[in-house]
């Protein structure tokens, strides 16, 4: 247990950061800037946090374009209310996933473009090889604590959320962030704030903040209210690794 609860906390979290700032908030709304060794340097980091389960920035933000623009309609590619349930909805956005990923659908122009790409690094990190590498070096730690360290049997059941960290992070955040909580504004879709539970998810759960200024780099905006994510954002610009975006008002589309 003294190896695998911390691990799996850094994971979790580390594994976050990358989706809400470098996958969301950068590469899907360009929020801020950097110059191209720290995009290439979060750019890895994404596929080391994130592992056997990495998203590619590019048909993550595309996606998420297309869920801004169609919020809770049939044509959001994950909204829970067009889904029986959380994996039903799981099962659908990796399908339209996939279908970016792999050009085998139709973009609107108005998605497909300013977000970052490696071939590199898309290469790697959407290859079978590497996939089941990470997902063997997640079970091979949780055997070494069973076996030298006295974890408990039961704790074999985070392997799961390791192998699939990505998507289970969106599902939270899109299955919880249009259905449960409260709203602050009227955007004319069925998003949500789930204050309670958002230090867990880093301000993605202040769905229905975002959805009134997609491209705030603060998602809280009630004095009640933390994001945090957004001091990191903070400490970045203070050491000039990343710059605001001031060519985009706060509550553009995408």
């Amino acid at each position: 247990m003294q190896l695998v609860l911390p691990a799996f906390i850094i994971h979790w979290y580390l594994s976050l950061f990358s989706q809400t700032f470098f996958l969301h908030r950068y590469s899907a709304h360009k929020m801020f800037t950097m110059n191209k060794f720290w995009e290439k340097f979060f750019y890895f980091l994404t596929y080391v946090s994130q592992g056997s389960s990495y998203l590619s920035p590019r048909a993550y933000a595309i996606l998420h374009r297309m869920h801004h623009a169609f919020s809770d309609t049939e044509k959001d590619p994950h909204s829970p209310h067009f889904s029986d349930n959380v994996f039903a909805m799981m099962w659908k956005t990796k399908d339209i996933y996939n279908a970016l990923l792999n050009n085998s659908s139709k973009i609107e122009e108005r998605f497909d473009h300013n977000y970052p790409f490696s071939k590199t690094i898309e290469k790697l990190g959407d290859h079978w090889i590497s996939r089941i590498g990470w997902g063997i070096a997640y079970v091979v730690m949780y055997i070494v604590a069973f076996v030298y360290f006295d974890m408990h049997w039961a704790f074999f059941f985070l392997l799961p959320i390791h192998f699939l960290m990505g998507p289970v992070h969106g599902a939270i955040v899109n299955w919880s962030g249009h259905k449960y909580g409260y709203q602050n504004h009227d955007n004319k879709d069925k998003s949500r704030n789930s204050l309670i539970f958002d230090f867990l998810m880093m301000g993605e759960l202040f769905q229905n903040n975002h959805h009134k200024l997609p491209n705030s780099m603060n998602f809280a905006s009630k004095w009640y209210e933390f994001d945090p994510t957004y001091p990191m954002i903070k400490l970045l610009i203070w050491l000039r690794i990343i710059k605001p975006n001031l060519s985009k008002p706060a509550d553009a589309e995408f």
